[in-house]
């Protein structure tokens, strides 16, 4: 099975700046482990601009290893998973403090690095080092569950997925063979009318024997995401708006943004003002989706003579510079939505 995959493999491998061309060096660890963790639950079109811009700015985890914080989180600002920044620092910093700027060699041993669970250890595992350990993410467990045709739904299948993996991983080039599971499952094996006839393991593929392809893998049904409300507030003074640092542990924590009732996945937000001033609701909402809840979020803004100085940790940003302060989605979408209110009633 290995075999067949990796003939193909080695004629349609996506290109990927991450990436070294089939049966070549494995690219540098430093490389790969950057592109899995931005690869988490994101897009390979969306990351491709993030990873290049990255690693122009920070070559090394070296030179990662020493950036400021606030720096990486404005790079990585759009990209969504915050907790992905503040951990990627954390583990450049092990990375160089505790083993000298080399990532361990070992899926065991990269697992003990913040952030770094048993897919991404995996992963740098077998690409960067030759470890012939399962890489299983859901491109991989999506093709896994269809080749052996496993009925459990997920995630209980899970385990089955993974030992199933692991024994047909080769120990001769285990990393383009995690890489062209990836593959098969993002251009051929899709969740959804998959390119059967154009699978290179379509006469190994026990689903497609039993003409259940479509039907797998299982998956538990979703319990529905609650509907939370909160409030942004825009505080202006003197051409410049207070960003307020979010503390690390709350959702986009590190992260520049405007103040906020403190709404959560439990509860919406409060609603109490953060000073006495003539507060005007703009006009218009900013709905946005997180992974466990929808969040609609009203902006009241107000402008103010003199800066406060009681407004917590953050900072008076340059409106007219605001497209570089790395705010998260949503609160360039609440920022938007102020300045287009503002624009309309200057016209009025």
């Amino acid at each position: 099975m290995a075999v067949l995959l990796l003939a193909h493999y080695d004629q349609h491998a996506r290109d990927l700046p991450w990436r070294s061309p089939p049966g070549s060096p494995p690219p540098p660890p430093y490389r790969v482990w950057l592109s899995e963790v931005m690869l988490q639950q994101t897009t390979v079109a969306a990351v491709i601009p993030y990873f290049t811009a990255f690693t122009e700015r920070w070559p090394r985890v070296e030179a990662l290893a020493m950036a400021s914080d606030a720096d990486v989180m404005a790079a990585w600002a759009g990209l969504g998973y915050y907790s992905r920044a503040r951990n990627l620092l954390k583990c450049a910093r092990v990375v160089v403090d505790a083993h000298i700027g080399n990532f361990p060699q070992s899926a065991a041993e990269l697992a003990k690095l913040p952030g770094v669970g048993a897919y991404t250890s995996a992963a740098i595992a077998a690409i960067a080092f030759g470890e012939p350990v399962a890489v299983v993410d859901a491109n991989v467990e999506r093709v896994a569950a269809r080749l052996f045709a496993i009925q459990t739904p997920l995630p209980a299948a899970r385990p089955a997925i993974r030992e199933a993996v692991q024994a047909i991983t080769p120990t001769d080039r285990p990393g383009d063979f995690a890489q062209a599971m990836m593959d098969l499952g993002a251009t051929i094996c899709t969740p959804r009318n998959p390119s059967c006839l154009t699978c290179p393991l379509r006469t190994r593929c026990k689903a497609y024997a039993l003409g259940i392809v479509e039907d797998l893998p299982v998956k538990a049904p979703k319990a529905p995401k609650p509907q939370r409300t909160g409030t942004a507030w825009w505080i202006e003074c003197d051409g410049h708006v207070w960003l307020a640092k979010r503390p690390d542990k709350i959702m986009l924590g590190g992260m520049r943004a405007l103040l906020d009732d403190d709404w959560s996945v439990r509860t919406d937000g409060h609603k109490t003002h953060p000073l006495p001033a003539q507060w005007q609701k703009v006009n218009g909402q900013v709905a946005h989706s997180f992974t466990h809840f929808h969040l609609a979020l009203d902006i009241q803004r107000t402008h103010i003579q003199a800066r406060a100085n009681d407004l917590g940790n953050g900072e008076w940003w340059p409106i007219n510079s605001l497209d570089s302060a790395g705010l998260p989605t949503l609160f360039a979408k609440a920022a938007r939505l102020v300045l287009k209110d503002r624009k309309a009633q200057e016209e009025e």
